[in-house]
């Protein structure tokens, strides 16, 4: 009796895992996967941080904003030269700054590193969502282009694709990162690069970053995307849309589209954390965000010099970055896992 039970509450899970759409069948796969979901709770977090970080600075939570308003500086810019090299939970010297607790300490010109790490959030967040979503958007758009058109425009776009991939791309970055850096320069510039000109300073720098990291890191989705293509229009779906006369447009849009679209945003989950890298790294050589916008790389840069004396100046930003690359692959790898039925084991 206890055996046709166990057979009877067996067929009837499996009956219900069946009835459960793939979606819903991934998103309980990654349940089960607790690393993966506290990474999700963890970057859940950040992005709430890095949204209220106006809020939740120590010059706000400690009573300090009139002090930010009266020499008009930012939370993450405040400088409190009295207050350089200052250690975690020292009080501050300044007669302006009576009873701040530096709470993970201050830099070599008394700047607030809790302050400046929760600014520099927004800054690998930022990165994190407008890089990726710019080489998924390039790279979707164009493998889908060359694995339906197929013949010799899939052969010219995927050469095109292989000669880019023969580029070393940091440096490249590197490159055109020196060039911007030159251009925001210029003392008068004409009106369109005026107008970018503009746009870079107002996001600190952050405009060319964007630029050149999402239009650089496309290539890897682009194959992908190609590849999966290349699979599913052989489909009958496909083959039906074809037979009632469905143009090609909407063949790539309406059924080619829905179907490439989950393996690709996977795959750029897993890319997350190389943008973040790379932006610290343009940033620590001083590529990246302009001074005084905080930056992780910048952080690290500024705190190096002091390694030995101070080592919480470079300790603070480098464990942040750290966390946070690691979680944006373990949620990556969850994701992945959750996602392709081979991983799982169904």
């Amino acid at each position: 009796m206890a055996v046709a039970e166990q057979a009877i509450a067996l067929t009837a899970a499996q009956e219900a895992r069946r009835s459960r759409s793939p979606v819903a069948d991934a998103f309980q796969q990654l349940l089960r996967n607790h690393l993966a979901v506290a990474s999700g709770i963890f970057i859940i977090i950040l992005v709430i941080v890095a949204l209220l970080a106006d809020v939740l600075n120590p010059f706000a939570l400690q009573g300090f904003n009139y002090e930010l308003t009266r020499t008009n500086q930012a939370a993450f810019a405040k400088q409190v030269l009295p207050d350089h090299n200052v250690g975690l939970g020292q009080t501050s010297k300044s007669p302006n700054l009576q009873g701040f607790v530096y709470i993970l300490g201050a830099d070599a010109v008394g700047r607030d590193l809790l302050s400046r790490v929760l600014y520099g959030t927004r800054v690998s967040l930022s990165v994190a969502v407008i890089a990726s979503s710019v080489s998924l958007m390039i790279g979707i758009v164009y493998g889908l282009v060359s694995g339906y058109v197929g013949g010799r425009v899939d052969d010219l776009m995927m050469r095109f694709v292989d000669f880019l991939y023969g580029l070393p791309l940091l440096i490249v970055v590197i490159l055109l990162q020196v060039y911007f850096k030159a251009l925001s320069r210029w003392g008068e510039a004409p009106g369109f690069v005026r107008v970018v000109l503009n746009i870079n300073d107002a996001l600190g720098g952050l405009f060319f970053v964007f630029v050149v990291m999402g239009a650089l890191n496309w290539i890897g989705m682009a194959r992908i995307t190609r590849g999966q293509t290349l699979s599913y229009k052989q489909k009958e779906f496909v083959e039906a849309a074809r037979a009632v006369g469905a143009s090609p447009w909407r063949i790539i849009y309406r059924h080619l589209l829905p179907n490439v679209l989950g393996p690709c945003i996977v795959q750029e989950t897993l890319q997350i954390p190389g943008y973040i890298l790379t932006e610290a790294f343009l940033s620590f050589i001083g590529l990246g965000v302009d001074p005084p916008t905080p930056s992780w790389g910048i952080m690290i840069q500024e705190g190096y010099q002091a390694l030995r004396s101070n080592p919480h100046i470079i300790f603070v930003p480098a464990f942040a970055l750290s966390i946070t690359v690691l979680a944006f692959n373990f949620l990556g790898d969850g994701l992945r896992d959750a996602f392709d039925p081979r991983l799982r084991g169904t």
